[in-house]
């Protein structure tokens, strides 16, 4: 596998949030932290500036997953806590970089192989994998942009 090392950076950062729980608690983190608090949706209203409903709105739609980040961020911060968003890779970036690589090389040999297979012009499984390594190698070098056509 080449590295790339903006993309072994944002994989070394994404790697401790993989173990996370991934799903939030199924009233959502706003009435999640309110309750532990013990705070009532009245006082986190005071907090935030808004009407007790408007607290009970934003808990179900937090709920819902309809939640803007803007929203969220505001009662996250009236709760004293951070909000942290993060897109995170369900396997490391150079994994899914590595696994396209193949996945391409693999079908572009398969249909050169197929039509030599027609000739009766077969070859060895040696150097079939062969070839695929040596263009993976190729599209890892080159723009990775050229993966996701």
């Amino acid at each position: 596998m080449l590295k790339n090392l903006p993309l072994k950076q944002l994989d070394d950062t994404l790697a401790p949030w993989r173990s996370l729980q991934s799903s939030p608690p199924a009233g959502g983190w706003v009435r999640a932290i309110r309750q532990a608090l013990g705070m009532t949706t009245r006082q986190l209203a005071n907090l935030v500036g808004v009407t007790q409903p408007a607290i009970a709105d934003a808990e179900r739609t937090e709920a819902k997953g309809d939640i803007t980040l803007k929203t969220l961020r505001r009662y996250a911060a009236a709760l004293e806590c951070q909000l942290v968003y993060a897109l995170v890779p369900l396997k490391p970036l150079e994994e899914t970089v590595d696994a396209r690589a193949e996945r391409i090389a693999r079908d572009q040999i398969a249909r050169v192989r197929h039509s030599m297979q027609l000739e009766q012009q077969g070859t060895s499984h040696e150097l079939v994998a062969h070839e695929v390594a040596d263009l993976k190698r190729k599209l890892l070098e080159g723009r990775r942009s050229r993966l996701w056509r």
